[in-house]
């Protein structure tokens, strides 16, 4: 996501997950693949840049990075830094070489400015020590074989502005985001397969009964209910704290259908354990992943899977950032763990995470539409989810900032309960074309919960 000011904060980013590095290797005509034994599904290589030299084009502008080379088998890539309060000012771009076919891609632009998602100044997810600054991950597909390159860039777009340094301790995180978890002992088409429990890690048993109340312990996916259930079910979750005025006439959205953690396979082993909560949710933030367009619905799961480890284990958060994620065919997912009806503390909108969730919509929307069923679904998810809390999907709110690049710490700041990543924080999410069709989604939203 773009920051449009030099000045951007960059947040909670991190600590990347350095696993046995490939040894470089050139790229030859004929291939030699990494041994079996060597690659293990689910796994991230770390591998430090190196100078590449000056780019004349640029004056003296610095580049890093990695020549063409043989690596283990990955699907999504970002760079990490140091400093996570430190920008990267200039561009990274990446070609990736197919596992299937041997060919290279043409260089990709990795999104640079991704600070501005990311736990709030102060809270215990940022000062945990153990954040990185970081590109946003892009979505490569299968791939072995990886050159990449960064050059610097000045802090402002002037003409003959000097181009600034780049940060220390870059690195390429190349991440495999593995198969969907199976139980501990359980053979595949086991007792996963079937939406059960089978030897499970308390961890995984814990994001399960988060959502107890509202899916089977195991379940893959949290059904979805028609507005008569949907309110038996509001009156069940929060009967103590309605307003009169909600009890007379609950404004709620049906609950759309939603893929647990457990259905797009997350490894609960790799989060903190604890869930934390905010009050209430109030606002919504709609985000995009940057990620890139190209895939499949099918791949939706398993570029979860690589998101969710990229913010662990590269970025060193406590969990995938956002609350829930939405893929172009409309299906959504939960997000980060502790209950997809409860006020789950995310990091994904700097300064305005409290009493708030984030939604993202998988891809880089930029110059891109959006799909219909994106936008539906971003729709059907605010008006279930808002009307348990109260809130209009069409009306104005009050969030108190922690502290971000367009409002100082502290200040009340009126929003739309449905608000773009930008309108929090000065930055280009959700993109461009993803941020024109927030009102339609408002007043979708708004019709779903019967106002």
């Amino acid at each position: 996501m773009r920051g449009f000011l030099a000045s951007s904060i960059g947040v909670t980013c991190a600590a990347a997950l350095a696993l046995p590095l490939t040894p470089p290797a050139a790229a030859t005509a004929a291939r030699s693949a990494p041994s079996a034994e060597a690659v293990v599904p689910g796994s991230t290589q770390s591998l430090p840049l190196t100078p590449l030299g000056v780019d004349r084009s640029l004056g003296s502008a610095s580049v890093q990075g990695l020549p063409r080379r043989d690596v283990h088998r990955f699907s999504m890539v970002g760079v990490v830094w140091d400093d996570p309060d430190t920008a990267l000012h200039g561009s990274v771009q990446v070609r990736a070489r197919a596992l299937d076919s041997g060919t290279w891609s043409p260089w990709q632009d990795v999104e640079t400015h991704y600070g501005d998602d990311g736990a709030d100044p102060d809270t215990a997810e940022r000062s945990s020590g153990r954040v990185r600054g970081a590109t946003a991950p892009l979505w490569v597909g299968d791939s072995d074989g990886v050159e990449v390159r960064v050059r610097a860039g000045a802090e402002t777009r002037e003409v003959g502005a000097t181009p600034t340094a780049l940060p220390s301790g870059l690195r390429l995180e190349l991440v495999d985001p593995g198969e969907a978890a199976l139980p501990q002992g359980s053979p595949a088409g086991g007792p996963r397969a079937r939406g059960g429990l089978g030897v499970e890690a308390p961890e995984a048993v814990a994001a399960s009964a988060a959502n107890a109340g509202l899916a089977p312990l195991g379940a893959l996916e949290i059904p979805a209910l028609d507005r008569a259930q949907t309110e038996r079910e509001l009156f069940a979750l929060r009967a103590g704290e309605l307003t009169e005025s909600q009890r007379v006439k609950p404004f709620i959205g049906p609950r759309p259908k939603i893929v647990t953690r457990r259905g797009w396979g997350a490894d609960e082993s790799l989060r903190e354990k604890k869930f934390v909560y905010t009050k209430k949710v109030k606002a919504a933030f709609v985000h995009h992943t940057a990620t890139g367009n190209g895939y499949r619905c099918s791949q939706a799961p398993s570029v979860i899977r690589g998101i969710y480890r990229y913010h662990v284990r590269s970025m060193g958060w406590r969990d995938i950032g956002y609350n829930f994620l939405v893929d172009k065919c409309g299906k959504i997912y939960e997000g980060r763990a502790g209950g997809v009806a409860k006020a789950v503390l995310g990091a994904h909108t700097l300064g305005f995470n409290t009493n708030s969730m984030g939604i993202a919509v998988l891809g880089s929307f930029g110059y891109t539409r959006p799909s219909s069923a994106a936008v539906k679904a971003i729709a059907r998810l605010t008006a279930w989810k808002l009307g348990l809390y109260g809130a209009n999907p069409r009306g104005k709110t009050y969030l108190k900032s922690g502290g971000g690049n367009l409002y100082r710490k502290g200040t009340k700041v009126r929003l739309n309960v449905i608000s773009g990543h930008r309108d929090g924080f000065s930055t280009a999410c959700p993109g461009a074309q993803l941020y024109r069709k927030l009102g339609s989604a408002r007043s979708t939203a708004a019709r779903y919960q019967g106002r």
